[in-house]
């Protein structure tokens, strides 16, 4: 057997789900005996047999597997309840398993795939989405790329009219309908620091996650950056949103300021200290770049 070959045919009985009770399954997806799968990969020794060795790998995979994406989705855990996340989870990560050499992307379909499966969060289907929405663009703006960013100075005197300005690679807009932002904090805020703890913890945070839940959906609009290599959550105004959002579109600066106070009911006179404002701190959190 070329080597090729034997890396498929392991990775595809490494990456078989397991049973109910977390052991390999007796049978592959095409039906056959994975103790003949075994035997044709992997050799027995003095102590275990093919399948018994092969099941080492199959589960140490997923309990791998497992584990790192219930680390980079506390949020939607704490919103689905743990059965319902570990029933998700395995769905999921069987559905649309790993394709990238690191586990940083196993969510990266978890948003389109919970989309069209609802079922998986009855009652609370748009909220989870939310916080899915945000823990996938926490951990995209932890480590995207970012450029050498264009001070207020830098900008002043420009033609709005033309000038376009660009944001850094790093910073993700959402336009969410719940607050999630604040109940994700203090998810990880409340998490235990002792097994002793954790009852207490556990019920501070379903009352959140359910006080959260019953509130009526409405705009909240957010933008997720990076400083000194730590991801912030900043609320934004619709305007400030709406502007950026065009901006990031390519649309002159002109209109993208028009777009954003097209429905706005703040006063004309005071739209512009408030851009100023804006793009004062937007160009001071490094945002725009050349």
């Amino acid at each position: 057997m070329k080597l090729a070959t034997l890396q498929r045919h392991v990775a595809r009985a490494v990456m078989t789900p397991l049973s109910s009770s977390d052991r390999m399954r007796r049978f592959a997806p095409d039906g056959k005996a994975m103790s003949e799968v075994a035997n044709r990969i992997i050799k027995p020794n003095s102590r275990l047999t093919s399948f018994e060795r092969l099941e080492i790998y199959n589960r140490q995979y997923w309990f791998r597997v497992l584990d790192a994406f219930c680390d980079d989705f506390p949020g939607l855990r704490a919103v689905l309840g743990d059965r319902r996340f570990d029933a998700l989870a395995r769905h999921y990560l069987t559905e649309c398993p790993s394709r990238s050499y690191t586990m940083r992307d196993l969510g990266s379909r978890l948003e389109s795939w919970l989309g069209k499966h609802a079922h998986y969060a009855p009652g609370r289907h748009r909220l989870a989405l939310d916080m899915v929405r945000l823990e996938w663009a926490e951990i995209e703006v932890f480590d995207s790329a970012s450029a050498p960013p264009v001070t207020a100075v830098a900008l002043a005197g420009a033609d709005p009219s033309k000038l376009r300005l660009r944001l850094q690679p790093y910073l993700r807009l959402l336009d969410l309908h719940f607050p999630v932002d604040d109940l994700l904090l203090a998810i990880k805020h409340d998490a235990p620091a002792d097994v002793a703890s954790n009852a207490r913890e556990e019920g501070q945070k379903r009352k959140k996650v359910s006080a959260v839940a019953r509130l009526e959906p409405t705009p909240v609009y957010l933008a997720i950056h990076r400083m000194v290599n730590t991801v912030y959550f900043r609320r934004l105004e619709k305007e400030e949103f709406t502007i950026l959002t065009q901006l990031r579109q390519g649309r002159t600066l002109e209109r993208a300021i028009l777009s954003g106070f097209r429905s706005s009911k703040i006063p004309m006179p005071e739209r512009a200290p408030y851009v100023a404002t804006w793009f004062q701190n937007w160009a001071s959190l490094g945002w725009f770049i050349s």
